[in-house]
């Protein structure tokens, strides 16, 4: 009696411990916006081909009366009320230059839909439908920053037929991407904290264990889901008291969840692509466009020695490394002209 009664006992425990596990490691469902008990539908939004909203916000000239049309693609834990090339311009700069900017919620994020099976070409085709439905015209500009360069990437791989130009400040990049020298990704590798470490072999290989390890408290998750200080430049800090704004609206950015906004920008980002990005030809070949890359050479998340790699490798790109400027360098006064007036045909004296 007493053998079977602790084995018994064993079982009710791994019974026990193997439910604690599921639900520590499946994320609750998304709080779509406008169902019951989801956030209320506050910004426009267009249905997709797949029956997935999205939500936009237009900024400057009405796109009808437009001379240039971009789509802005935000960042890591932001939304489309964070448009910096848009906010972080001079009052009446987008008017006078008859600038149009669309920027909108990438999937999981503010009001649009989530979509579990997001990769780097589904971005794309977001953007393109996007563009589409809003009736940009045949071409249109990009810009994405930070997270947001997947879509851009996706964009020059699956649609360049549809760009004007494009813009990429300090995309975000993957050390699985197999350009990379083994040599220079093994080097930075072992310059990261062990925790770091960990959670891009979570995401990169068991992403379904993703939502778990950035909401377990056994042990310390990475710097950006802790947005700790260590993450920040000297110039970053600077610049952190220009994102005042952001207060009274970011809880807006993830109101949906986590894991199918932040998690889901991670396994996308730190996953297995379908393409290296190294091995995209020039969607300009003629030079009726011009691809862009902003990096600044103290980026505490974005390694600079990989940014140069894809400088080298895909020579069309344009290249622009600010000294001394970490990863919210688009914050800075003037910056924001700066990376529209090198894309745009417009004066420099604007």
């Amino acid at each position: 009696m007493k053998k079977w009664f602790i084995t018994g006992a064993v079982v009710i425990v791994l019974i026990g411990l193997g439910a604690w596990a599921f639900v520590s490691i499946r994320p609750p469902p998304p709080k779509r916006c406008g169902t019951p008990g989801g956030p209320p539908i506050t910004a426009p939004r267009i249905r997709l081909s797949d029956g997935r909203y999205l939500a936009y916000e237009e900024h400057g000239v009405s796109r009808q009366n437009a001379t240039f049309k971009i789509v802005f693609i935000h960042a890591f834990s932001t939304f489309r009320r964070d448009a910096v090339i848009a906010n972080r311009v001079r009052p009446g700069f987008l008017e006078k230059n008859g600038i149009y900017v669309v920027s909108y919620d990438r999937p999981g994020y503010g009001e649009s839909d989530p979509h579990s099976s997001r990769n780097e070409k589904t971005l794309a085709h977001d953007v393109e439908q996007l563009a589409d439905q809003l009736q940009l015209g045949s071409k249109f500009y990009v810009v994405g920053y930070s997270m947001g360069g997947q879509a851009v990437w996706g964009v020059l791989k699956y649609i360049p037929h549809r760009l004007a130009g494009a813009t990429l400040l300090c995309p975000v990049t993957n050390s699985w991407w197999p350009s990379f020298p083994d040599s220079l990704t093994w080097e930075l590798w072992n310059k990261q904290s062990k925790s770091e470490r960990f959670a891009m072999l979570v995401t990169h290989h068991t992403p379904w264990l993703l939502y778990w390890w950035n909401n377990q408290k056994l042990f310390a998750t990475t710097a950006v889901m802790q947005s700790s200080p260590t993450m920040f430049s000297p110039q970053d800090l600077a610049l952190l008291p220009k994102l005042a704004a952001r207060v009274s609206y970011k809880n807006q950015t993830t109101q949906q969840g986590t894991h199918e906004s932040l998690d889901r920008d991670l396994i996308v980002g730190f996953g297995k692509w379908s393409f290296d990005p190294m091995k995209i030809e020039n969607p300009f070949p003629k030079g009726e466009g011009s691809v862009h890359m902003w990096q600044g050479d103290d980026d505490r998340l974005v390694p600079i020695q990989l940014q140069r790699i894809i400088a080298q490798k895909l020579s069309w790109i344009k290249y622009h490394e600010i000294p001394g400027a970490g990863h919210i360098f688009p914050m800075a006064d003037g910056m924001a002209e700066t990376v529209l007036k090198e894309l745009l045909p417009i004066p420099q004296s604007s």
